[in-house]
């Protein structure tokens, strides 16, 4: 890879525009490949970069190259793929048609199998998959916030990749098992359909112990079907992955001084399915429940939370009505009539 790479994030949204902001402000040559909405946006406010620890970067859009057209691919030296988890085979068909066979591509999406979808299209490429623990807010007129804290995983390789993706105030780390730190992220990402349903703030979820005791039940059904398959996932975090049903279950004021680091998260974030709804998106929900039922089904264990909840969440993306604002209580007496 040549001294100067330019980096093409694949589907800028809200973590893209992020990472690809930081690293513009840190003098990188960057190319969001975004729909004409954020585009216009970015031309116009150019990205203010925020973060709950009070970071700050004013990014013009002058420092970036905007493109609707995928055949921006063609001059890439490194593809960060930012793609929802729905848009994967198709981002997958547009490389294939434009990028150099050597340019190296990394996949930074929810899910676990994206990278593999990938692989399997796009097959002889430097193809790895990425761990995104942060949450980003995006505030509108090309503001976007940081509002919880983690730092980026990408599958360890040739040409040290970490370092180029890396930025100032965006840490990269290299990883020889990323699938299991994949799976452990997806075990968290359970909860952003829960979170959506229940219409609240991230923290205010957690500081609640019903959802709390919702969350604890649904990873615990998921942790069984993954080790069914013979998956031990690794925890992004300093606890244990077995252990995190236990503390989700203590009483609040327990929970909130044990779990301290899990609560370094802003007033106002949400998590993305959250937002998917609010603006009448499709969700990733099929990527997330959707995979826990697809795998309990092949090793024969039933998972009736995920059930419950990706059928509540495709009935909320049916309405078009935005988040249900559901209490938990109403999610446990359904599970108990099931």
């Amino acid at each position: 890879m040549r001294a100067d790479p330019n980096i093409v994030i694949a589907g800028a949204g809200a973590i893209g525009c992020f990472v690809g902001g930081l690293q513009a402000a840190a003098g990188a040559q960057v190319t969001l490949l975004l729909r004409a909405r954020v585009a216009a946006e970015i031309h116009t406010h150019g990205l203010t970069l925020t973060d709950f620890d009070g970071m700050a970067q004013k990014v013009s859009a002058e420092r970036l190259t905007l493109s609707e057209d995928p055949a921006c691919l063609a001059d890439a030296d490194l593809i960060l793929v930012t793609v929802k988890s729905g848009a994967t085979a198709q981002i997958a068909r547009l490389i294939d048609r434009h990028a150099a066979g050597k340019c190296p591509v990394v996949s930074l999406q929810n899910g676990v199998t994206n990278a593999a979808l990938l692989r399997d299209m796009l097959p002889g490429r430097d193809l790895r998959g990425g761990m995104v623990p942060f949450n980003v807010v995006p505030l509108g007129q090309g503001g976007y916030h940081r509002a919880t804290s983690g730092d980026i995983v990408i599958g360890a390789g040739p040409g040290d990749l970490g370092a180029v993706i890396g930025a100032p105030h965006l840490r990269v780390t290299e990883s020889r098992d990323i699938e299991a730190v994949q799976w452990g992220k997806f075990l968290i990402n359970l909860n952003n359909a829960l979170n959506a349903l229940s219409g609240l703030p991230l923290k205010a979820q957690l500081q609640d112990r019903g959802w709390r005791r919702l969350m604890a039940d649904q990873w615990a059904e998921a942790l069984a079907v993954l080790r069914a398959r013979g998956i031990r996932p690794v925890s992004i975090s300093p606890v244990e992955v077995g252990k995190v049903p236990w503390i989700l279950r203590l009483p609040t004021p327990l929970f909130t001084r044990v779990a301290a680091q899990m609560l370094t998260i802003d007033e106002q974030a949400r998590t993305s399915m959250s937002y998917d709804l609010m603006a009448r998106r499709p969700t990733e929900i099929d990527a997330l429940q959707g995979e826990v039922i697809r795998m309990g089904e092949e090793a024969g264990r039933r998972t009736p939370i995920a059930r419950l909840v990706k059928d509540l969440i495709e009935t909320a993306e049916l309405a078009g009505q935005g988040l249900p604002n559901l209490p938990a209580a109403a999610l446990r007496a359904e599970l108990a009539r099931a």
